[in-house]
Order: structure tokens, then C-alpha cells, then sequence
């Protein structure tokens, strides 16, 4: 009796040292990469930038949110360096569409006073939900400071017309529940607030490309002024 008490305490021992097994539900680690992360009054969004395949809007983006890109405030009219999404507005929704935001009076016809040239490649594609994108004001080139996240997927009305820079890869919940706040003709009747963008690298930074051969310069031509956009 005493050695089969004695076998029975050794089990019992070695199972409490069994290591516990890995908790459910937990998020998987983020892929190496350039995150936005969007700390909003409904959630979290964590969008994926393109700076791969979109490097001059990624970086415009990233600029304006720590705020080392210069941008009007729209009440002195001075070019200001400080981060441009803290404490805005989703001023802009469609139900289960998209929401957008970028604009620091909420009313989305405020010119921030910088623009970014469009970045249309043509492997990204409005497919799937979670694209983030500049909005524009329909004209080639004429992105600003705002953009939009979508809900909706495919959108193929869209492809071609909006730079895509980012894809959410956590919180596509929230972005749908932000579209769905009450809204008339798309303007939020009570907008859910943006409250910080943060950017996080996950991982070292991606290889910088080669420095390009230095070639002797071509003579110069006189040529006709350059077109107006």
C-alpha cells in the first residue's frame, strides 16, 4: 500500500510540473512590417502599410500622423509640425461601405496644404474589406490629408482611383461598427472619435534599394513650359 501511495504521489508531482498549455483567443504575433495602429472611441484598428509598394504615401501618411510633415491649420493658416489625427473625427461614414477621416475640422472640405501624387499599382485592388486609402477630390493627383478605410469588398469602381496604402489586419470589427453610427447623406451624426495614430515598426527595417549608377548628364534641350494640373 505504502509503494503504491508513494507511485501515485510521484504522478500526481510530475502532472502539476506539466507546463499549462498556450492561452485561447490570443492574438498571433504581427508579420515584420510598418503598422498604423488607430486607438479610436469604438476599438482598435491596426492597418499594415504598403512602404514597399506605396513608399511617397506611406511616408506622407507617417509624416502627418507624429507630426514631422508640415500642414495648415486651417485657423491661423501657418504651416504647423505636430501630429495631424490626434482627437479628429470618422466625420464621414457609409453603412457597412467605408469610413474616413484626415480632416481636423471634421467637415471634410478643409484644404490641409500639402498634397501627395497618386500611387495607383495595379496588383492592389479594392478586393477584400480593411483597404486604406487617400481620398481625393476626383482630379488626378489631388490627394490632401484625408483617407478612408473600407468595409465593403470588392469595390472594383474604386480600383484605379484611390491610392491604396495599408490593409487592416486587426479590428475590421470596429471599422464596421463605425460605419454603421446614424448618418445623413454619409455626413456622422455622432462621429466616433479618432483618438491617436500610432506607427510601430515590427521587426529591422526594410533593405534599402542600391544606389542607382551615376550616368553623365544628357545635354540640354529647350522644351515648351511644363502643363498645369
Amino acid at each position: 500500500m505504502k509503494r503504491l501511495f508513494a507511485l501515485l504521489s510521484l504522478a500526481a508531482c510530475a502532472f502539476s510540473q506539466t507546463p499549462a498549455p498556450p492561452a485561447q483567443g490570443a492574438a498571433p504575433a504581427l508579420p515584420d512590417g510598418l503598422y498604423a495602429i488607430f486607438n479610436t472611441d469604438k476599438g482598435v484598428i491596426t492597418a499594415q502599410l504598403f512602404e514597399k509598394e506605396t513608399p511617397v504615401t506611406v511616408a506622407h501618411f507617417v509624416g502627418l500622423a507624429k507630426g514631422t510633415k508640415a500642414w495648415m491649420d486651417p485657423k491661423t493658416k501657418a504651416m504647423v509640425r505636430r501630429p495631424m489625427f490626434n482627437n479628429i473625427l470618422f466625420y464621414r461614414v457609409m453603412l457597412d461601405g467605408m469610413i474616413q477621416a484626415g480632416d481636423v475640422t471634421g467637415k471634410g472640405s478643409t484644404p490641409c496644404g500639402v498634397h501627395v501624387k497618386d500611387e495607383i499599382v495595379p496588383t492592389l485592388k479594392f478586393d477584400k474589406p480593411g483597404k486604406l486609402a487617400m481620398a481625393n477630390r476626383g482630379d488626378k493627383n489631388s490627394a490632401e490629408c484625408e483617407w478612408f478605410i473600407t468595409q465593403a469588398g470588392p469595390i472594383p469602381q474604386y480600383d484605379g482611383s484611390y491610392t491604396i496604402f495599408g490593409q487592416v489586419v486587426e479590428g475590421q470589427d470596429v471599422v464596421k461598427a463605425i460605419s454603421r453610427v446614424a448618418a445623413v447623406q454619409t455626413i456622422a451624426k455622432n462621429p466616433a472619435k479618432l483618438i491617436t495614430v500610432e506607427i510601430k515598426r515590427v521587426g529591422p527595417p526594410p533593405a534599402s534599394a542600391a544606389p542607382a549608377k551615376k550616368t553623365a548628364p544628357a545635354p540640354v534641350k529647350k522644351s515648351a513650359a511644363p502643363a498645369k494640373n
